[in-house]
C-alpha cells in the first residue's frame, strides 16, 4: 500500500517537473548551504591544527612588549639580544632556543626578482618549526658566527627566480648583498592565517643585523620545550629568567610576551566553530523558506485535484488515505530537495576547499542531519494541506469544476 502511494506520488510530482523542482529549490539552497558551510568549516579547523602541529610540539614565541588587543598588538619595549636567546637555551627546560628579526626585502636573479620575506635566525629555526632542507645544506656553524652571506630559500621564491630548476650554488641579490644559495626549503604551503610559509629567504641573523638592519636587534626567539615538559612549567622558568635579564623588578609588570601556539591554535579553532556555526544558521533559513514554499504548492495541489479527491472518497477511499497521500507527496518532494541539495553542498564545498587549499573534510553526520531535516519539513509543511484535502467533503468535491 505504501509503495503505490510513492508511486502515485512521484506520478504527481513530474505531471508539473518545473513546477516541482521551483518549489523545491529553497530546500535544495538550505541543505546544500549548511553542508558547505560545515564542511569547509571543518577543513578549515583541520588546516589550523595542522598548520600548528607542524611547528611541532610545545612551541612558544617570546616577543618585546606585553600582548595586546586591538590593532597596536605590542607595546614598545626593549628589543631582545642574541644572547637572551642564547641563555634561553642554557634552561632545562628548553630544547633549543631560536632568534628571529625580519624584512621585506626585493630578491633578484638575473632578469627576475620577487619581494619577499627575509629572516634572520640560525639552523635551530628549522629545528623548532619541523622544517627540512629539500635540496643543498643548511648554514655552518663558522657562517652562523661570522655572518656569512650565504641563504635558504622557500619554494616560492625558487619558482619566481629559478623556476623548476635547481637553485643551489646559485647567487641572489639581496639590497646591494650578493648571496649564495646553500638549500632549497621543503614547500609547507599556506599558514593557518592564509599566509604563503614558502615566500621567504632565509638567512643567517648575524648578516641580517650587521648588513641589511644595521643593529642587534632580535625580533622574537621561538623556543621548542625539552621533551616532557609541560608549557606551564616551561613558561614559568622563562618568565622567571627573562625577568632577570630585563632587570624587572618584583611587582612590575612584564615587557615581554610568551605565547603558546596551543593556545592560538585553541582560539582560532573556536572562533572558526562560531563563524561556522552562524553561517549555517543563517544558511538553514532557507529550508524554513523552502518548507513554505512546499506548503503553498501542496495547498495549491490540493484545490487542483478536489474532483480527484472527491472522486476517491466517494469510491470508498478513507479520509486518513487521501491524507497519507499528500503528505507522501510533500515528503518526496522534500527528499529530493535535500538529496541534491546535499550533492550541490558537496560540490560547492569540494571547490571551495580547493580554491582555499583547505582539506576537504565531509560529515557524515550533518549530511544524515540534513537529509533527515528536509523530511521533518516535508511532514511539518505537509501536514496541513494533507489535512485540508482529507477534510474535503465527497459530494462538494465532485461539485467542483
Amino acid at each position: 500500500m505504501i509503495w503505490e502511494t510513492v508511486r502515485l506520488a512521484f506520478q504527481a510530482i513530474l505531471r508539473n517537473a518545473l513546477r516541482s523542482f521551483l518549489t523545491v529549490l529553497g530546500v535544495v539552497i538550505g541543505v546544500a548551504a549548511v553542508i558547505a558551510m560545515v564542511t569547509i568549516g571543518q577543513g578549515s579547523s583541520e588546516q589550523v591544527t595542522a598548520s600548528v602541529e607542524s611547528l611541532g610540539s610545545n612551541v612558544l614565541i617570546l616577543r618585546p612588549g606585553r600582548a595586546m588587543m586591538g590593532p597596536g598588538t605590542r607595546e614598545d619595549a626593549p628589543a631582545f639580544r642574541l644572547a637572551d636567546a642564547e641563555a634561553l637555551e642554557a634552561l632545562s627546560v628548553i630544547d633549543v632556543a631560536s632568534p628571529v628579526t625580519s624584512s621585506s626585502l626585493t630578491a633578484v636573479y638575473g632578469n627576475a626578482n620577487a619581494t619577499t620575506t627575509v629572516t634572520g635566525t640560525d639552523m635551530s629555526y628549522l629545528e623548532v618549526n619541523n622544517w627540512p632542507i629539500l635540496r643543498g645544506r643548511g648554514f655552518t656553524a663558522a657562517e652562523e658566527k661570522a655572518g656569512a652571506a650565504v641563504c635558504i630559500i622557500g619554494e616560492t621564491v625558487r619558482q619566481t627566480l629559478f623556476g623548476n630548476t635547481d637553485p643551489t650554488g646559485e647567487v641572489i641579490r639581496l639590497k646591494s648583498i650578493s648571496c649564495e644559495v646553500a638549500g632549497l626549503l621543503q614547500a609547507k604551503g599556506a599558514s593557518s592565517f592564509g599566509m604563503d610559509q614558502d615566500d621567504v629567504v632565509i638567512v643567517p641573523i648575524r648578516m641580517m643585523q650587521r648588513r641589511i638592519a644595521g643593529n642587534s636587534d632580535v625580533a622574537s626567539i621561538r623556543v621548542a620545550l625539552a621533551p616532557n615538559v609541560t608549557t606551564d612549567r616551561g613558561i614559568r622558568d622563562i618568565e622567571a629568567l627573562m625577568r632577570e635579564r630585563r632587570r624587572i623588578e618584583i611587582g612590575k609588570v612584564d615587557n615581554f610576551s610568551v605565547t603558546d601556539m596551543k593556545e592560538i591554535s585553541s582560539m582560532l579553532t573556536g572562533i572558526n566553530n562560531v563563524l561556522t556555526g552562524l553561517l549555517s544558521a543563517v544558511a538553514a533559513v532557507s529550508l524554513l523558506v523552502g518548507g513554505i514554499g512546499i506548503m503553498n504548492i501542496m495547498l495549491v495541489s490540493v484545490t487542483e485535484r478536489t474532483r480527484e479527491i472527491g472522486i476517491r472518497l466517494a469510491v470508498g477511499a478513507q479520509s486518513r488515505q487521501v491524507m497519507t497521500q499528500f503528505l507522501i507527496e510533500a515528503i518526496v518532494l522534500s527528499l529530493i530537495g535535500g538529496a541534491l541539495g546535499i550533492i550541490l553542498g558537496l560540490t560547492l564545498a569540494y571547490v571551495g576547499a580547493q580554491v582555499m587549499t583547505i582539506p576537504f573534510s565531509p560529515s557524515l553526520s550533518i549530511i544524515a542531519l540534513a537529509f533527515a531535516f528536509s523530511a521533518v519539513v516535508g511532514i511539518v509543511f505537509g501536514y496541513f494541506p494533507a489535512r485540508s484535502a482529507a477534510r474535503l467533503d465527497p459530494i462538494e468535491a465532485l461539485r467542483y469544476q
